[in-house]
């Protein structure tokens, strides 16, 4: 921590370096704001594995980076959260209000930064949190956890404006990319996904006086063997919130199980209240998504009946079966769609 402070009171350029080598991490913060007029340089050239005492962890983060304006994390280097010694205290499955494990590599409050050319593995909780972060790029990643791994998200983004998630390949236990409430003007490109449960938005409205979530755009993803596509998630009796502004385009699905889902049910224990979710979802295009789906519902759009989904396109959706006998389907409830171009499966009538 000291090399830190170093180069966060500099009033230069900054870099620090984790040289070549493997080294046992507890778990620490990067605190800012720091002093340099350019963006500080934390180079990771080694491997660095987490401590897995979890009572080490007074907060459910490893490694923290915290108000700082202008920061580059690169060089290569692996952050192994050796998550297989801990995920059986993982108790989320079934349970709503459970504690998360630690996120490998947390964003706070960090604006004008970058992540780039990192290796995440085996993390206990999320690999990646962004929170309250702008114009923040994270590109050119590997992420990896088994398939098995629970809430293992690749990279979690929540509370953020301006944010780019560019040519990265991720597998894992849970979302491959997932945003929370309060994500704004998110760019997804060029994203290899799989194992996992896909690209998420939400899920939403668990929470009172959550932050709307708008301007997302997911394109050039390749989704392989996933649990679901590209997915819309809300929980029941939701408090009101708005989720707008969806561009869905040019997508591959390789034997994807829910290639195209909106889900305002979602409730993953049995404990759920089944009044209607209230939030509002509007003006969301899929266009161009092809490929193959594992299950017979390719198309799944489930909407609140109390908020019906507004302004739903789909435009050259041509989804077939993989493995499966049959023909795929579309199903659809409380939703105003339109359609052009291919459609397969058949539209919802």
């Amino acid at each position: 921590m000291q090399a830190w402070v170093a180069a966060c009171d500099f009033r230069g350029a900054a870099r620090l370096l984790i040289p070549l080598g493997t080294f046992s991490v507890g778990p620490v913060v990067f605190q800012g704001p720091c002093g340099s007029p350019t963006p500080i340089v934390v180079e990771i050239k080694g491997t660095v594995k987490a401590n897995t005492d979890i009572s080490e962890y007074s907060s459910p983060e490893w490694f923290s980076f915290e108000n700082i304006n202008g920061l580059i994390v690169t060089g290569g280097g692996t952050f192994d959260g050796q998550g297989s010694q801990v995920w059986k205290y993982n108790d989320c499955h079934g349970k709503s209000n459970c504690q998360l494990l630690p996120t490998s590599l947390k964003f706070k409050t960090v604006n004008n930064g970058q992540v780039r050319g990192i290796h995440s593995i085996n993390s206990m909780g999320f690999h990646m949190a962004i929170n309250k972060c702008h114009n923040f790029r994270a590109q050119n990643l590997k992420i990896f956890a088994p398939q098995d791994s629970p809430n293992t998200d690749g990279i979690h983004i929540s509370s953020s404006d301006s944010i780019k998630v560019l040519r990265s390949v991720i597998g894992t236990g849970d979302d491959c990319v997932s945003l929370g409430q309060g994500a704004t003007n998110v760019l997804i490109s060029g994203i290899t996904c799989g194992p996992g449960h896909g690209i998420s938005v939400g899920s939403l409205g668990k929470y009172q006086d959550e932050e709307d979530v708008r301007g997302v755009t997911v394109t050039n993803c390749t989704l392989s063997k996933t649990e679901n596509g590209v997915r819309i998630k809300t929980w029941p009796d939701s408090p009101p919130s708005k989720a707008s502004s969806f561009h869905f385009e040019d997508i591959i699905m390789d034997n994807v199980k829910k290639p195209i889902i909106i889900d305002q049910a979602y409730c993953p224990s049995s404990s759920c209240n089944q009044k209607p979710s209230r939030v509002q979802i509007s003006d969301v295009h899929y266009r161009n998504i092809r490929g193959t789906s594992a299950s017979e519902n390719a198309v799944t759009i489930m909407c609140s009946p109390q908020y019906p989904c507004q302004g739903v396109e789909l435009f050259n959706i041509n989804l077939r079966p993989g493995g499966i006998k049959g023909g795929a389907t579309a199903l659809c409830a409380n939703a105003k769609l339109t359609y052009g171009g291919t459609q397969v499966p058949p539209p919802c009538r």
